[in-house]
């Protein structure tokens, strides 16, 4: 699955440890605050979230894109340290 993560992170320590997270995953910095993967399982997904809910304070933001998800975009998103998931689903697509 193809996943991209956005990171604004409140502070230094924050970024810091995200910073240096990320490849740990296998995840590589494409733009300043912007790491891809193309390979990532679902299962070492849920690790990494996990370790961000660790890494993580109230006054980080991360936006966690993922593809395909059953056949959807999975946007996943982590505000005031609480997740929350947004699925987007082609309209003219019908559901097999």
């Amino acid at each position: 699955m193809f996943v991209s993560i956005m990171a604004d992170m409140g502070s230094e320590d924050s970024r810091a440890a995200l910073y240096n997270l990320l490849p740990q995953y296998g995840f590589e910095r494409v733009q300043k605050a912007c790491f891809e993967s193309a390979s990532i399982r679902d299962r070492d997904l849920a690790a990494l979230k996990r370790e961000i809910d660790r890494i993580t304070d109230s006054y980080d933001r991360l936006r966690i894109y993922q593809f395909p998800v059953d056949g959807t975009l999975a946007i996943t998103i982590l505000k005031d340290n609480k997740w929350k998931r947004v699925v987007l689903r082609d309209p003219g697509r019908t559901r097999e």
